[in-house]
C-alpha cells in the first residue's frame, strides 16, 4: 500500500491536547406509534486528535445513533456536540451538509457507491457536493486516492465490476476526497471476510498514523481491541472506556 495523506504533526503548545470531538450530556429520543424510545441517555465523551476509537456494543445499544450525532446526520434531543469547537447541534440542514462534506468522511458497511458511476467519479462526487470540484485537479486527486488503495487500474470500472473488499477500499478513498480530519466507519468490515477485513483495518491504521482521527463502530471485538481506545455502549449509555494494551507492549 502507498502512504496515505501525510499530515503535519499537531501543535503541542499546550500541555494537554484539546478534544477534537466533544459530546456533553447528549440525549436522543425517538417517537413512534409504540411510544417514546431513548436511544442515548446523557452521553458525555471527548475524542482527541489522532485517536483510533472503537465503539462496541450489542445491536440496539446506541452505537450508530452515537456516530450519527457526531456526523450531524441526526440531531440530539438535548445536549451539546462540538467538533473542533463548532457547535454542530445548532446548525441547520444546509449548514450541516456543507460542514459534513468538508470535515467528516463516512465509510459504511454496505459501501454506498453510486452503481452507475465509475470508481473515479464516485470519489469525485463529494468534491462536487461541497463546491470543491475542479475538472483537472479533482480527477488527479481521485486518481491519487485510488492509487493509495491500490485500485488505480480500475478507475473507470463500475462498482459492480469489482469485489466487495475493493468496493470498501473505494469507499475509503471517497471518504478522503475532501481531506477531512475525521473519519467515521460504521461496521466497515461487517460484510467482508477476515483477510479482507484485516486489509481494511491496516488502511485505517495508516490513516491514523498520517494524522486522521478515526471512529469505528464494530461488532468485531478482535479489531476493536487493536484500536487505541475502546468505548463500550449498552442501553444508550457508555459502560466502558479503555485503552487496550497495544501489540508488542509488555
Amino acid at each position: 500500500m502507498h502512504h496515505l495523506d501525510p499530515q503535519p504533526p499537531p501543535c503541542e503548545s499546550e500541555s494537554e491536547p484539546k478534544a477534537l470531538i466533544q459530546l456533553r450530556q447528549v440525549v436522543k429520543r425517538y417517537r413512534s406509534a409504540g411510544g417514546e424510545f431513548t436511544a442515548l441517555k446523557g452521553i458525555s465523551l471527548d475524542i482527541y486528535p489522532g485517536e483510533l476509537v472503537g465503539i462496541v456494543g450489542k445491536s440496539g445499544a446506541g452505537k450508530t445513533t452515537l456516530v450519527n450525532m457526531i456526523t450531524g446526520i441526526d440531531h440530539p434531543t438535548s445536549g451539546e456536540i462540538l467538533v473542533n469547537g463548532v457547535a454542530i447541534h445548532k446548525m441547520n440542514e444546509n449548514q450541516l451538509a456543507l460542514w459534513r462534506g468538508r470535515t467528516v468522511g463516512v465509510i459504511y458497511q454496505n459501501f454506498q457507491l453510486m452503481p452507475t458511476l465509475s470508481l473515479l467519479n464516485n470519489i469525485m462526487l463529494p468534491m462536487d457536493f461541497c463546491g470543491l470540484w475542479q475538472r483537472r485537479i479533482s480527477a488527479e486527486r481521485a486518481l491519487e486516492l485510488l492509487r493509495a488503495v491500490e485500485l488505480e487500474d480500475h478507475a473507470y470500472k463500475l462498482p459492480s465490476a469489482i469485489s466487495g473488499g475493493q468496493q470498501q477500499r473505494v469507499a475509503i478513498a471517497r471518504a478522503l476526497a475532501n481531506d477531512p480530519p475525521i473519519l467515521i466507519a460504521d461496521e466497515p468490515t461487517g460484510r467482508l471476510d477476515s483477510v479482507t477485513a484485516e486489509t481494511i483495518f491496516q488502511i485505517f491504521i495508516r490513516l491514523v498514523e498520517a494524522g486522521k482521527t478515526l471512529v469505528m463502530v464494530t461488532h468485531d471485538e478482535s479489531l476493536a481491541c487493536r484500536a487505541s481506545r475502546v468505548i463500550h455502549i449498552a442501553d444508550g449509555q457508555i459502560t466502558g472506556d479503555s485503552r487496550p494494551r497495544g501489540e508488542g507492549e509488555p
